[in-house]
C-alpha cells in the first residue's frame, strides 16, 4: 500500500476526532442553559489521544497497516439532576448541531453519533441513555427493551452494565460543570503529537 493511502487515512481519523470534539463543544454550549444539567464531560476515545490499530477497513487489515483508532461516535456524559425535559434537551443538542453546520462551523455530526450516557449527579449512578428519536415512544425496536421510555427519551439498552471505568476519562475531560461554569473546549483534550509524515 502507497504511504501516501496511509498518510490520508491518518489524516482523516484525526479529523473525524477533531470534528467530534468541536461537536462535544456545540452540545454543551447549548445544554449549559438547562438549570438541571449538573455537569458534562467527553468520554471514550473522542476524550483519549489516538492509538495506532489494524482497522477494520479490509485493504489495511489484509496488510497489517496500523492506522489511528477510529471514532465512532462520540460519547458524553450527562449528569442530570432532572429528567422531566430530556426531549428538550435532545432537541436543544440536535438545532445547535444543525445551526452551527449551517454557519460553515464545520461540525457535521447525525444525532446518530451522539451517544448520551445520563448520570445522577455526586452518587454517578447510571440512569440511562439520551434517545435520538425525535418521539417516544417512536415505535421501532430499539423501544422494546424493558424500561426504554418510562421516563421519556430515556433509552434503556438491552443487558447493557456500563463498564467501572467508564467515567475514567471526565476526570481530564470534563467540559461543564454548573458550580464552575464552561471548564474547557474538548479541542483542548490531549490528543497525537506525532508528525503524520512520519508514518
Amino acid at each position: 500500500m502507497r504511504r501516501r493511502a496511509i498518510y490520508e487515512q491518518n489524516r482523516y481519523l484525526l479529523e473525524r476526532q477533531r470534528q467530534f470534539r468541536q461537536a462535544a463543544d456545540v452540545v454543551t454550549q447549548a445544554w449549559m442553559t438547562f438549570p438541571e444539567v449538573w455537569a458534562i464531560a467527553v468520554i471514550g476515545s473522542v476524550a483519549k489521544p489516538l492509538w495506532k490499530e489494524v482497522p477494520r477497513f479490509r485493504e489495511f487489515r489484509r496488510e497489517g497497516i496500523e492506522v489511528w483508532h477510529e471514532c465512532g461516535d462520540l460519547d458524553l456524559a450527562l449528569w442530570i439532576e432532572s429528567q422531566h425535559r430530556l426531549g428538550a434537551l435532545r432537541r436543544a443538542g440536535e438545532r445547535a448541531l444543525r445551526l452551527a453546520f449551517e454557519a460553515g462551523a464545520g461540525v457535521s455530526l447525525a444525532t446518530s453519533h451522539l451517544d448520551v450516557f445520563l448520570f445522577e449527579p455526586e452518587s454517578d449512578r447510571y440512569l440511562g441513555r439520551l434517545c435520538s428519536f425525535n418521539q417516544c415512544p417512536k415505535g421501532k425496536p430499539a423501544c422494546l427493551v424493558p424500561g426504554c421510555g418510562e421516563t421519556p427519551f430515556n433509552k434503556r439498552i438491552a443487558e447493557f452494565t456500563p463498564r467501572a471505568d467508564l467515567l475514567a476519562p471526565a476526570a481530564h475531560a470534563m467540559l461543564y460543570r454548573r458550580d464552575t461554569g464552561w471548564l474547557r473546549s474538548a479541542l483542548d483534550l490531549p490528543g497525537v503529537d506525532e508528525d503524520l509524515n512520519a508514518d
